[in-house]
């Protein structure tokens, strides 16, 4: 490709023909209230039930989305045999048990999980064995792959305009809202924050062969932690290297000081390199992600834009692809198989810091 403007990037899902599985949606928190079901009903989707710990919560989330049936309790909603499709959103250290019933439940076809899958591998991959022999589709709600700008990146390298991949970066300098349930996992950045960035280098390059980290905790979180503020090299052996610096600290910027506050992300190949940014950081504003990139074919710029945003708009997609595999009987694209190993990066990303050597995603894998 010589003529830049010919790319197209290609930064949104594709839809299912049928809009009108009956999703039940568990849990009504953040994530579902404000992320989900905003996209759901963008897209034309349908959720017909929801529940969650406080039945009070799950009443005015369904009395805002116009969601028709609310269930008393948890089980309710995963016993409902109306459901189809489970779109689970609670804490990662409570979603394994949530799993493992919902798959014993024959008039499930599918399951849309929220990231991480677990806090171990262990327990991870006993969900996605207990989905698999239940012919159950499992899969993880990696958000990030949606977002536009990494979407129309992963297009990029597909096209193979830019060659070989030489290094690969993201660095952020944001300062996420830790929810209450992260106060007592044994990760905190790692499990919940990098493995955004971890998932999206694997999405983008293929799973590394070993990882460097280093981590320290960040000053302005007081619950105890050990992973705060992460930094880690990805090595591959087909030479590529990717870094990220996961930076939840960025300075003094709540405490006076003036803020810088953004993320960045990078990718340098032989033939070319793209950059760009992530506009999750503007939210609650509607702030696009962006993508530029360059050729050594052609000594400009290009610079495709889109008004669509990570939140919300991303989870058309996360739920779109559960639907496009249902109605395919093909893998999802994000499987929760595929997945284990985005947990297993997690795994070695935590140890190379806390044990201060290089790992390997092998130790890590069942």
């Amino acid at each position: 490709m010589t003529d830049l403007s010919q790319f197209s990037p290609n930064h949104l899902p594709v839809l299912p023909r049928r809009r009108d599985w009956r999703i039940g949606c568990l849990g009504a928190g953040f994530i579902m209230r404000d992320c989900h079901l905003v996209a759901y009903r963008e897209a034309g989707f349908n959720p017909v039930a929801i529940a969650s710990r406080d039945p009070a919560n799950a009443r005015a989330v369904a009395g805002r989305h116009g969601i028709p049936t609310v269930h008393a309790t948890i089980d309710e909603l995963i016993e409902d045999p109306s459901i189809e499709v489970l779109d689970i959103a609670v804490p990662p250290d409570v979603q394994p048990a949530l799993i493992l019933k919902a798959a014993r439940q024959k008039h499930l076809r599918g399951i849309l999980a929220q990231k991480p899958l677990a806090m171990t591998v262990a327990e991870a991959t006993a969900c996605v064995e207990a989905c698999e022999s239940a012919g159950v589709v499992l899969s993880v709600n990696q958000n990030m792959r949606f977002d536009q700008s990494v979407r129309a990146m992963k297009g990029l390298l597909n096209s193979g305009d830019l060659g070989d991949i030489v290094l690969a970066s993201i660095d952020m300098r944001a300062i996420p809202h830790w929810m209450p349930w992260s106060e007592h996992l044994h990760s905190l950045s790692t499990f919940v924050m990098s493995i955004h960035h971890l998932d999206t280098f694997r999405y983008w390059l293929g799973t590394p062969d070993r990882v460097l980290a280093s981590t320290r905790p960040d000053p302005r979180t007081k619950f105890p932690h050990t992973d705060g503020i992460n930094l880690y090299i990805l090595e591959y052996d087909s030479g590529a290297r990717a870094t990220g610096w996961d930076d939840v600290w960025t300075g003094p910027a709540r405490e006076g000081a003036a803020s810088d506050i953004g993320i960045r992300w990078r990718v340098e190949g032989t033939k070319g390199m793209a950059k760009g940014t992530i506009g999750w950081p503007g939210y609650p504003a509607r702030v696009p992600s962006t993508l530029d990139y360059t050729l050594s074919s052609a000594n400009e710029w290009h610079k495709p834009r889109w008004p669509e945003v990570w939140f919300p708009d991303a989870f058309v997609g996360t739920m779109a692809q559960l639907l496009v595999a249902l109605e395919d009987n093909t893998p999802p694209e994000i499987s929760a198989r595929d997945n284990l190993e985005t947990l297993a990066l997690c795994e070695a990303v935590f140890r190379s810091a806390a044990e201060h050597r290089v790992t390997t995603m092998r130790e890590f894998l069942p």
